[in-house]
């Protein structure tokens, strides 16, 4: 039987040298590559192409930016997606990329599915997640073979792949339009200070300009527009990420904890992300109900785990995303946020559904009457009371 694999492809490394290890090691008569556009730069894309082209049998090079916003970064936006302080761009996107990959082998006959994740990572479990839907074999050269990044680099020369990575500076990077992470290297030493040439998208704080006022609108809980001006969600998110990384906004160094258990030193840039997610936040305080946000707050962690993880499948994700779908109606208006030096500072917010209002809270307002909270008081803490007074021995 012919065996016919896809593999997705990102034109790093790992999946460069998984085509010859494909063929050499696993028999494969031919190997398709798909690279998913999710929002890498141009140039990347290119050059990932035109390399697969060279190396593999066949190659696609799929443009899912304006699918990967609507379908998966909005929701994200809505749940306030936030996994230990990580905004999730590499964890939303892979749901989507296996997909369009699975899309791919079903067109082409293909009986083989491969990624060139490695076994300590989150991305395995995330592509596999959504392979193994199928009946396909599932092939991943890089943990079943338990390699090395100096093994690999070493693999990569002596079958002429060109590799931007070196043992001198190996860092993986991971691009998509809501982040960019960097990982690998000196890097995974929690006790190392990285360099400042490690970032891209955002300029050093210290350096960053004087600050800006951006107003960001939203509706139904979607942003769409930027001091006024409309945009879709796309342009919207390339164009923050501008505005933000000029001030330096979204930088994150954490330690992670990573689905194995495993925790990890990881560096992330995410500008966009980190104005959005704030002001949408603060957008929820000015609409929803006290009783809403402590709910929805559990509900957004919950949404978050199982995102983080790849479980887009999971019965209990659509459920989440009902009852947040739900609360969003409300979350219309704008969100006025100062970038500088690295921060983002919420300074106003206005809504049409803004359960504020100044005319009942006021000190100079006589609209309710301070008397009518006697009654109230007299009973708050009733039972902590009793218990000092006659129980306790207080």
């Amino acid at each position: 039987m012919v065996k016919k694999a896809v593999l997705a492809y990102s034109g790093g490394l790992d999946t460069s040298i998984c085509i010859p290890i494909l063929k050499e090691k696993y028999q494969c008569d031919e190997v398709i590559t798909v690279a998913v556009d999710v929002g890498q730069p141009a140039e990347d894309v290119k050059q990932a192409e035109d390399k697969a082209k060279k190396i593999s049998d066949k190659h696609y090079t799929l443009d899912v930016r304006e699918e990967f916003v609507n379908e998966y970064l909005f929701p994200l936006i809505k749940a306030n997606g936030d996994y230990e302080g990580y905004v999730m761009g590499t964890s939303i996107a892979r749901p989507l990329i296996a997909r369009k990959v699975v899309e791919i082998a079903e067109k082409e006959g293909a009986n083989v599915l491969a990624h060139g994740c490695t076994g300590k990572g989150n991305d395995q479990l995330r592509f596999e997640a959504i392979f193994r839907l199928t009946d396909m074999e599932v092939i991943a050269p890089m943990r079943e073979m338990n390699l090395t990044r100096e093994w690999e680099i070493n693999y990569a020369k002596e079958h002429n792949i060109p590799v931007t990575v070196t043992t001198e500076k190996p860092w993986s990077i991971d691009e998509n339009l809501w982040s960019r992470s960097i990982e690998g290297g000196k890097l995974e030493d929690p006790g190392y200070i990285p360099p400042e040439e490690i970032y891209k998208w955002t300029v050093d704080p210290a350096l960053a300009p004087d600050a800006q006022l951006i107003e960001i609108g939203f509706e139904d809980g979607v942003p769409v527009s930027i001091d006024g001006e409309l945009m879709n969600g796309v342009d919207l998110i390339e164009r923050l990420n501008h505005i933000a990384g000029s001030h330096g906004v979204g930088r994150t160094d954490m330690i992670e904890d990573r689905i194995l258990g495993l925790k990890a030193r990881e560096n992330y840039e995410h500008p966009a992300a980190t104005v959005l997610l704030t002001a949408h936040k603060d957008l929820e305080k000015l609409v929803l109900t006290r009783s809403e946000l402590k709910f929805k707050a559990h509900v957004d962690s919950e949404w978050s785990e199982l995102a983080y993880y790849g479980l887009v499948d999971e019965p209990l994700f659509d459920d989440l995303n009902a009852f947040i779908d739900n609360t969003q109606h409300r979350v219309t208006g704008t969100v006025t946020i100062e970038l500088y030096k690295g921060n983002a500072y919420v300074m106003a917010r206005t809504s049409p559904f803004a359960l504020y209002s100044e005319e009942l809270v006021s000190f100079d307002s006589q609209s309710i009457n301070q008397q009518d909270a006697e009654g109230y008081a007299k009973y708050h803490g009733f039972q902590a009371r009793h218990y000092r007074r006659f129980i306790s021995g207080e």
